[in-house]
């Protein structure tokens, strides 16, 4: 009976260490069960965060825009800066005719920038963290843009695997790079993305674990290194939302104007 409490008391430590463990906070959680057949359709935790984003956003410029006026309210400030920042962006990458684009990049900055600051927030869930995420969102930006590129040049549009005035000696090389180059765009794009966001949070977790294991006579070193790195994550989140529109508009701008 000893071995077996023991036993039991042992797992049961066990379990405990890994619900607390740096990857815990990654775990997605059902919170209403749905299953149609074989596929689990639940709502998760992490469709309540992307819930809360896309509500945080509306409420942000239905609030901004409720009451325009000439000397605008903060809210009103923040909305303009935002949309000014991203406008000045998908000119400045792709054109003026490249506008027309300016409401899905500004959305796709949006989501990624809220859903990168709130998962700092304790006890939140970070979407950005699961590479499903991030992949769905650049494989959806890379299709999108190929399908823009073959719409408005045709089969011209392969001209971007060989930039003009390539010597043919070299063309073959660079035409394989260029095509390779092409199709790890999603890649490294979604990667990017979720090693920035989830790293952090696991560094995050991990010095928070010492300032409990020290106690309160050197807990203060990790407590002082934890609040340096937060600040750090939230630049991180700052451009890493930046560094994904942009692209996106690069990637835009080859399909619009096939440079």
């Amino acid at each position: 009976m000893a071995e077996e409490h023991g036993a039991e008391t042992h797992g049961e430590a066990e379990h405990g260490a890994e619900n607390h463990g740096p990857m815990h906070q990654f775990e997605i959680k059902p919170l209403i069960d749905f299953h149609v057949g074989k596929y689990d359709l639940s709502y998760t935790n992490s469709s309540l965060m992307m819930t809360f984003v896309v509500m945080l956003t509306f409420l942000l410029f239905a609030g901004a825009t409720r009451k325009r006026t000439m000397v605008p309210s903060r809210w009103q400030s923040l909305a303009e800066i935002l949309y000014e920042f991203n406008a000045t962006m998908v000119k400045d990458n792709i054109g003026k005719q490249g506008l027309k684009y300016l409401p899905f990049v500004f959305t796709l900055f949006l989501f990624v920038l809220l859903s990168n600051v709130l998962g700092l927030m304790p006890y939140s869930f970070t979407i950005t963290s699961h590479i499903v995420v991030t992949a769905s969102l650049a494989l959806a930006i890379w299709i999108g843009a190929t399908v823009i590129g073959f719409a408005r040049h045709g089969f011209h549009y392969f001209s971007l695997l060989l930039p003009k005035g390539t010597p043919m000696a070299v063309a073959p090389f660079l035409v394989l790079i260029e095509t390779m180059s092409y199709f790890i765009r999603p890649v490294s794009l979604s990667l990017r993305l979720f090693a920035n966001m989830m790293a952090g949070h696991v560094l995050l977790k991990v010095l928070a674990g010492f300032i409990v294991t020290l106690g309160l006579l050197f807990g203060w070193i990790p407590l002082v290194a934890v609040f340096g790195i937060t600040l750090l994550e939230i630049m991180v989140a700052l451009i890493q939302a930046y560094v994904f529109a942009l692209l996106t508009c690069i990637y835009l701008n080859d399909a619009v104007n096939l440079h």
